[in-house]
């Protein structure tokens, strides 16, 4: 918000979001390939099942930072802070129950969610940094 009003365009957060989930189609099938080929239909399998959770996961994040930043800024920093620790919850709540109802490939769906997760997450983090995201130039 400005003293004019609200800036223009999708808030924020959602811009980060959808450009942090874009990336995941050039991880994804790289993490795909690399365990359909070290551990079969299964290992891909898990791993795609663990690459869509952490694009949840990162939606997720976008919806509940706009959502606080609506109401007011210490609304915002909690979210930020608590949402995190939410997220992080419901995503292992989410690897347990996917886990517990479909036999799929554990070690591919584990380590396929947390590399998806830091690599996306530095990804997006270095684009920010050097100023690669064109669309959030009117926020300077």
């Amino acid at each position: 918000m400005t003293a004019e009003g609200p800036l223009p365009g999708p808030p924020v957060e959602v811009v980060l979001a959808r450009h942090t989930v874009r990336r995941a189609v050039y991880v994804g099938p790289v993490l795909v390939v690399l365990f359909g080929l070290l551990r079969g239909w299964d290992g891909a399998i898990g791993a795609t099942l663990g690459l869509a959770v952490v694009v949840v996961n990162f939606l997720l994040a976008g919806g509940i930072l706009t959502v606080a930043a609506k109401i007011s800024l210490a609304m915002y920093h909690a979210a930020a802070l608590f949402g995190f620790f939410l997220r992080l919850a419901l995503l292992v709540a989410t690897m347990l129950v996917i886990v517990s109802l479909v036999a799929i490939d554990r070690p591919a769906f584990g380590i396929t969610a947390v590399v998806a997760y830091m690599v996306l997450l530095a990804w997006e983090a270095l684009a920010v940094a050097r100023g690669r995201e064109k669309e959030l130039e009117w926020i300077q």
